[in-house]
């Protein structure tokens, strides 16, 4: 009876502290998603409330430094979206975000304009091409991707290549474009303003009944000083050797002086995981060294990731293996493991572990692929993985990548998984 008591107890320790870590990177997600953050991107310093917020983690988790605080600052520049932004077609209002998203180079544009409308299809057609730019001076040209004919692959490497230069010739007399698709909108960031303004639409239209386009938007090119947060907690046995905990906390910022990205998966999730190892570490100190990076400006080309391996805080051949966390908040299908192939011995000990112990639904292998901050270091010769979950909802650089809808479906065993490799490593 003794017995079953004590087993009771220590297993109901075991699990009221699982759950306590659930819930911790839980409210990191939240936060890190939350409007006060602004898409941790470069509009209202969203980028830099979120670094202060993990420099603070850092500092109440217990992590030293390698300098006089957590942060490496370096220069970024962005083209933003500051204020407010309106598109609207026969003088119907077009919701961002939701029915349109803009292309992150375009430039300031204001005013009401005709239109002119192309099928991608024609596109390929040079006479009505041709006819098309003449008489789209002075007009919003719309391209129609809508239930797109196009199956060639080469067909549409061109139509690619045709779209890209008139959204943003100069040589196009066009004033802004916009492309009509039933896509899914997926934006993204950009260091460079071009020229002119192209937006994406995503919303059911009569394209033959528009007749005028009304816009407003003001972009600006900014140079900001943004930064890697950065801390370690040294090993008990191997200090001067190092495991390297990765991932990026920057978003897309916002879109106008309303909408926002939240980027609960991509990638306050991999933060979270990345903060709930330092605890853990912390109660639980490793043989090696563990530097826990936090990295900036991911979205804007994993300029982070480039500027810290060409002005490290330590020898990267210190490092015996690194893993970069990125969209940890789902796993219904389990995970995959990039540069599995690559580093084949660390991918199938990882796969034998999660067999033994039914951490997660399953572990996938993955060759080369240049997708992460990963790469910047495994350029430099740094053995590492690059780690996302798999399945579960498909929100991604959107508004609907929230907190609200992010199920966290594996990751108490996902992170119990992730511990037990690194536990591995003597």
């Amino acid at each position: 009876m003794k017995k079953l008591i004590l087993l009771f107890i220590i297993t109901t320790f075991c699990l009221g502290g699982s759950a306590q870590d659930l819930n911790y990177a839980k409210e990191v997600v939240k936060t890190l998603s939350s409007p006060e953050f602004k898409g941790r991107g470069y509009v209202g310093n969203g980028h830099k409330i979120a670094a202060k917020y993990i420099s603070k983690q850092y500092a109440d988790i217990g992590l030293k430094s390698f300098g006089k605080n957590y942060f490496q600052p370096f220069e970024i520049n962005a083209n933003t979206f500051p204020s407010k932004m309106e598109l609207k077609l026969n003088g119907e209002t077009l919701i961002p975000g939701e029915d349109y998203i803009i292309d992150p180079k375009s430039a300031s544009l204001k005013g009401e304009f005709p239109v002119v409308v192309i099928r991608e299809k024609d596109l390929l057609n040079k006479t009505k091409l041709a006819d098309v730019v003449r008489n789209s001076s002075g007009k919003v040209l719309i391209i129609d991707e809508t239930n797109s004919e196009v199956e060639d692959a080469e067909d549409k490497k061109t139509i690619k290549e045709v779209v890209d230069y008139l959204k943003f010739s100069p040589e196009v007399p066009s004033v802004a474009t916009i492309i009509y698709t039933d896509k899914k909108l997926t934006w993204s960031g950009s260091t460079i303003q071009k020229p002119k303004t192209s937006f994406i639409v995503n919303k059911k239209l009569n394209l033959k009944s528009i007749s005028e386009v009304s816009i407003k938007v003001k972009a600006r090119l900014i140079t900001c000083e943004t930064n890697n947060v950065v801390g370690y907690l040294e090993g008990t046995e191997k200090p001067d050797s190092f495991l390297v905990v990765l991932g990026h906390y920057d978003h897309l910022g916002k879109m106008g002086s309303k909408m926002y990205i939240p980027g609960a998966n991509d990638n306050a999730s991999g933060i979270s995981m990345l903060l709930s190892l330092a605890k853990y570490y912390k109660e639980n100190p490793h043989k090696y060294s563990i530097v826990f990076i936090a990295l900036g400006a991911e979205e804007m080309g994993i300029l982070g990731a480039k500027y810290y391996v060409k002005n490290p805080l330590f020898d990267l051949d210190r490092i015996r293996f690194l893993v970069n966390f990125d969209m940890a908040g789902t796993g219904d299908e389990g995970i995959k493991v990039v540069n599995g192939t690559v580093f084949r011995k660390e991918f199938d000990l990882l796969n034998e572990l999660n067999k033994q112990n039914n951490y997660i639904h399953s572990v996938n292998i993955r060759g080369e692929s240049c997708n992460s901050d990963h790469c910047m270091f495994y350029q430099q010769g740094v053995p590492s993985f690059f780690i996302y979950t798999m399945g579960g909802i498909q929100a991604y650089h959107d508004i609907y990548d929230r907190f609200e809808t992010l199920p966290f479906t594996a990751f108490e065993g996902y992170s119990e998984l992730m511990i037990n490799f690194f536990d591995t490593f003597e």
